[in-house]
């Protein structure tokens, strides 16, 4: 007769051998049921079940059979059908959240298991594992923010390509973004401007190397002379404002915004597909009026000390003046100055002593207007327009009266003089002196 075998786990082989030792009267069974924390009168049953069934009856009643509790196979392939239809790149957790709005109702870890069976979703213990190493997080909100951009196609193909700029508070993954068309130094001044409106002024701001937060560009020589280092804009702004910079020697250094994106890049585009949102404009307005409600209700972390770190704007601090790109230039004799190919100039009711050919800033502010800082005033500049030029002709057409005045000969204007063929210039004699004979003179008479 052929030997059954049956596939027994870890706990159940402890208990058949207790089981056994029960019946080799080692143990009695108030004391096995002490050891395994089960009642005795379930002591007796197994071992009823023990002299009747053998060791089969440790086993499961539905072992290899399907669940009681199972959800019946039409409802399992009508949410499968529903997830290839809309959320084929949904993760298990954001597709049952919305297969539960849409009153299908599943939980994550059931759906999980049907999406792995179909292919829809890949375990993560069959993805390819990155190394990171883990960093305790700040302890008061707003000891550390950072602020990174990420250009994705964040609207996918109903609309344009745009960046998403960030600024994410490291102690409790509070953030604020805005989608902009361009990653430049005036965007993220705006971003920024934002926290600081709705927060304060953090302790440290955290980045990467971006020639936007930092430049290989030489100091100005007073600059130099005070022993401070060449600064972007943005350090500019921080620096004025208070706030320490720390660069980031790694993409993985700032893993908490880096980590954002991933997410971002995950639920936040298929919250604005589902949606429709098909432009910059409404993009902004659906992240802010819903899509950072709902994050901060349930993604944001308390932090270890309750203390807002921030700190209140100072009545000096003006951001409309911090926040802007400011270049050096001289004035000319007429009181102007020029960047970016255009010339501006101050109204004559401002223009002031020493002014002409001094060294001064011009400021550019978030709001688009001009302002010329003058031994700490400020001073109002006004476009100058252009000059006007004559327009081109077309070619091998000239204006009326244009050949009949070349043509005319000018008036006081002297002929040019040629030499006669008798002159003595023109005489073989001259080319006596080159020679090293000494000359005939009575040949020149």
């Amino acid at each position: 007769m052929e030997t059954e075998r049956i596939a027994l786990s870890q706990r159940e082989r402890d208990r058949l051998g207790v089981l056994h030792e029960i019946r080799r009267k080692q143990i009695t069974q108030i004391e096995a049921a002490r050891r395994l924390k089960i009642s005795d009168r379930h002591i007796r049953r197994l071992l009823v079940g023990l002299s009747k069934r053998g060791d089969r009856v440790l086993l499961h009643g539905l072992r290899g059979r399907p669940s009681n509790r199972r959800l019946a196979a039409p409802f399992e392939q009508q949410i499968l059908r529903r997830v290839r239809q809309c959320y084929a790149d949904f993760g298990p957790t954001l597709a049952a959240e919305h297969l539960a709005q849409e009153g299908l109702l599943v939980s994550r870890e059931t759906l999980r298991k049907w999406m792995v069976k179909a292919s829809l979703w890949c375990p993560r213990a069959q993805r390819i594992k990155t190394i990171h190493v883990w960093r305790e997080r700040r302890a008061s909100f707003g000891e550390l923010v950072m602020q990174d951009s990420s250009p994705f196609r964040w609207l996918e193909e109903r609309g344009p390509a745009c960046q998403l700029i960030a600024v994410i508070d490291d102690a409790t993954s509070r953030f604020y973004a805005r989608f902009t068309e361009h990653d430049t130094t005036e965007e993220n001044l705006r971003t920024f401007g934002e926290w600081l409106r709705r927060y304060g002024r953090p302790v440290a701001h955290y980045t990467d190397k971006n020639s936007i937060f930092r430049t290989s560009a030489a100091a100005p020589l007073g600059e130099q002379l005070r022993g401070e280092k060449a600064r972007s804009h943005f350090g500019r702004a921080l620096r004025e404002l208070g706030i320490e910079w720390i660069p980031a020697h790694s993409p993985q250094a700032k893993g908490r915004i880096e980590r954002l994106f991933a997410t971002l890049q995950d639920r936040l585009v298929k919250e604005m597909r589902l949606a429709g949102i098909d432009s910059i404009a409404a993009a902004n307005h659906f992240l802010e009026m819903r899509f950072l409600p709902a994050w901060e209700e349930r993604f944001t972390v308390a932090p270890r000390r309750p203390r807002n770190a921030h700190r209140r704007l100072d009545s000096e601090q003006r951001l409309e003046e911090i926040l802007s790109v400011r270049v050096g230039r001289q004035v000319a004799d007429d009181h102007t100055v020029s960047w970016d190919g255009h010339r501006w100039g101050v109204p004559r009711e401002e223009v002031c002593a020493g002014l002409r050919g001094a060294q001064v800033e011009i400021e550019r502010r978030l709001d688009g207007s001009h302002w010329l800082r003058f031994r700490g005033r400020y001073l109002r500049l006004r476009h100058c327009p252009a000059p006007l030029r004559r327009p081109a002709s077309p070619s091998g057409l000239r204006p009326a009266g244009l050949a009949e005045r070349r043509t005319k000969p000018k008036d006081n204007i002297k002929p040019k003089y040629h030499v006669p063929a008798h002159h003595p210039w023109r005489k073989p004699w001259n080319r006596t002196f080159l020679s090293c004979e000494k000359p005939d003179i009575s040949t020149l008479r």
